[in-house]
């Protein structure tokens, strides 16, 4: 029986959230929605134990990370499975979600460490002979709300720097997908972490809203769309928040990019785990001449993509999380088509049981349509000529979202260009938008949010400097 787990209890609500399997739409499990009285104990019980947390030693906290790393290791095939069902991912994609989430955790011990403050040079005017430096301490309680795509790793992604700094944290996961964390609180029940320290609790949005307002938890940080997040940061009050809310990603292919290795793997970044990744490959900016040899490649690729039961080993694109995000696209593309669009793969519902969305490859798109201008989240991808590569990197960046974008090019101006011009948090050079390692610095600007996720640079948004000013 799931619970949720505050102030180092696992407790049970009356109220209760049915999860069901994304493919079968099987009842998977009832998840207790947690009462207005256990979200108080959650967040005083956080705000309680930052006193005790805060002083624990880097050695301590460390320790800590690899009694979860060991804990999690022996359960990943349990967790593997569990992702898959819940949130409708393929379960290669799963396997790969908890690997990445063991990679998480072994960054984070290195970076808790490795974490410091700096010199400050001062040996100058009235600085003379003095010597400067900062230490890092934690800013308090931290709220963390989790999206339903990678329901354990980017909970982690808010989870190991808090454990990292000594703050205190709260995570909320997301309706669609809450059972991966709450079965993960059983492993943090296991560790050294000090009552209160780490809570999971599924709720309401009005209670969850109420924790978001809360002046005793110092930090926000929220994993999902940019409206709700916008919102909720209008809420926060002094709080400092930290916001990774999805984008729009663009790929740009030039003359000298490898249009084989271009097209295959864009294939697969544009339809993995029904495109329901912040960033998935939305749009690919294609330069004249070699439009056409890449676009049949690419329509080729994409139509070895494998749809169906994410329980296949070779699926990629499974269901949707719901089937009313189904009928959106389906109803987004038939409103591109009126508009002009034109359909060049796909286009359709493949299953409306299993809510699975064909792969879907759109041309001569506009920046009015939706398909273009919000963020899909689904198994679509535009595929546009342009003149020449400033034209692509104009048309990459006409988007509201900042995220992440790829460039296949071999040209080191292209690149730099690139490189000085792209409106995004990372530019990815010779593969897909949707690269990521979890210990690199991941974020956005514009409508894809502010701050930076992966351990060391989280933990220096989870605190602040103290200076020390030492006379000679």
């Amino acid at each position: 029986m799931l619970q949720n787990y505050i102030n180092g209890q696992f407790l049970d609500a009356n109220d209760k959230l049915n999860v069901y399997q994304k493919y079968t739409g099987e009842l998977l499990a009832e998840v207790p929605v947690a009462t207005s009285e256990q979200v108080e104990l959650a967040v005083k019980s956080s705000a309680e134990s930052f006193n005790i947390f805060k002083r624990f030693s880097a050695e301590k906290k460390a320790g800590i990370l690899k009694q979860i790393y060991d804990l999690l290791s022996h359960q990943a095939d349990k967790f593997s499975k569990i992702i898959a069902a819940e949130s409708g991912k393929p379960i290669s994609y799963a396997q790969s979600e908890v690997n990445r989430a063991l990679d998480n955790l072994q960054t984070g011990i290195r970076a808790v460490l490795e974490f410091t403050g700096r010199q400050v040079p001062m040996d100058y005017l009235n600085g003379k002979g003095k010597t400067a430096f900062t230490l890092r301490f934690p800013t308090g309680p931290v709220l963390g709300i989790t999206p339903f795509n990678f329901p354990l790793n980017l909970a982690l992604h808010k989870l190991i720097p808090a454990i990292g700094v000594g703050a205190p944290i709260i995570l909320k996961p997301a309706p669609q997908a809450p059972v991966t964390l709450l079965l993960f609180a059983e492993l943090l029940a296991q560790t050294d972490l000090p009552s209160g320290a780490v809570n999971v609790l599924y709720t309401t949005n009005e209670l969850s809203q109420k924790m978001v307002e809360d002046d005793r938890l110092k930090i926000l940080s929220f994993t999902g769309s940019d409206k709700i997040g916008w919102k909720l940061k209008s809420l926060a009050g002094k709080k400092k928040v930290l916001l990774e809310m999805g984008g729009n990603a663009a790929a740009i292919i030039d003359e000298s990019a490898d249009l084989k290795r271009a097209a295959k793997k864009l294939s697969y970044g544009s339809f993995l785990n029904a495109g329901q990744i912040c960033i998935s490959t939305q749009r690919i900016y294609v330069v004249e001449n070699v439009f056409d040899e890449f676009i049949t490649r690419f329509l080729e690729e994409t139509s070895k993509i494998k749809s169906g039961d994410m329980f296949d080993l070779e699926v990629v694109n499974s269901s949707m999380i719901s089937h009313k995000d189904l009928l959106r696209i389906d109803q987004w593309v038939k409103e591109a088509v009126k508009q002009g669009a034109k359909i060049l793969h796909g286009g359709k519902i493949l299953n409306e049981a299993a809510n699975i969305y064909a792969p879907t490859v759109l041309t001569d798109t506009q920046p009015d349509m939706k398909v273009w201008s919000e963020e899909v989240f689904a198994p679509v991808v535009l595929v546009e000529k342009v003149k020449d590569f400033k034209q692509a990197v104009s048309a990459a960046n006409n988007t509201r979202y900042g995220l992440q974008a790829g460039v296949f090019s071999n040209r080191i101006n292209h690149i730099l260009f690139a490189q000085n011009h792209l409106e995004v948090g990372s530019v990815i050079i010779n593969d897909i938008p949707g690269f990521r390692i979890d210990g690199m610095p991941y974020g956005g600007i514009k409508d894809s949010g502010m701050g930076r996720e992966g351990a060391w640079y989280a933990m220096m948004d989870y605190t602040e400097p103290k200076l020390i000013v030492l006379d000679a």
